[in-house]
């Protein structure tokens, strides 16, 4: 395979391409090394923000125009009312509970305080600006869209608040987030880093499944709350990461 690799590439026509467009290829080459802050982590990290920011506002236009997303919303938050018990509602309650702005703020406080017992001040700067602007953002989102919470016959939870999106999954989405990352950065290999971004996921995956079966979000709150603020995170892992690299180049 390498030497009909190497005789591919031999090839006057393929030779001349590779002249042609050597400048291309040593940026794509620059973007796909896993060496160097700009290299493969960037690439992967920008087309995560651009499918996270799509997602998001495909959910958006879906959610303002009333699209069939709408009405799998509804089929969707009647199936998990109708098939509700109380041992599971228990624990939804409890898990939904967990993850609410007192919640994450208590979370977010004790990593804090961590952080900063550990002398981290480059992630406790990252958790300070992430997470409080995240949850600020999200509250605004609410008010733009205006979107009714889910209307039941007989609710397991009652809420006043605006719907869209979700602000529970917001939250965890950017606590677990910057944890996730925080611990990657201290492991050596990726099925480590996978693994405890793979837990991180399930985390969050289980804050979205109880508001959806407790009744006080529809689908298209959840995951439009796990796209806007992964793309938001994303965004600010970038920007600080590169910041930190020019002021302290060392």
């Amino acid at each position: 395979m390498k030497r009909h690799w190497i005789d591919f590439l031999a090839r006057p026509t393929v030779s001349a391409a590779r002249r042609r467009f050597a400048p291309q290829l040593m940026f794509v080459k620059a973007r796909l090394s896993r060496q160097g802050h700009l290299g493969l982590r960037l690439t992967v990290s920008v087309l995560v923000f651009i499918a996270a920011t799509w997602l998001f506002a495909g959910i958006a236009e879906d959610v303002v125009t009333g699209d069939p997303l709408v009405q799998v919303d509804q089929q969707i938050t009647a199936w998990a009312r109708a098939h509700a018990t109380p041992g599971i509602t228990r624990w939804m309650l409890l898990v939904t509970e967990a993850h609410g702005t007192v919640g994450i703020s208590l979370m977010g406080l004790a990593l804090a305080l961590y952080l900063t017992w550990r002398r981290a001040w480059y992630w406790l700067g990252t958790l300070a600006v992430v997470l409080p602007g995240g949850m600020l953002l999200n509250l605004l989102l609410k008010q733009i869209f205006h979107r009714n919470r889910p209307s039941l016959d007989d609710p397991l939870l009652t809420l006043l608040t605006y719907s869209f999106p979700s602000g529970h999954v917001t939250g965890s989405t950017l606590f677990y987030g910057v944890l996730a990352t925080f611990l990657a950065s201290k492991v050596r290999t990726w099925l480590e880093r996978m693994l405890i971004f793979g837990l991180a996921g399930l985390l969050v995956f289980a804050v979205g499944v109880s508001r959806i079966y407790l009744g006080v979000h529809y689908f298209s709150d959840v995951v439009a709350a796990a796209a806007w603020t992964t793309a938001w995170l994303v965004m600010w892992l970038l920007a600080i990461d590169l910041f930190c690299r020019r002021i302290f180049p060392d």
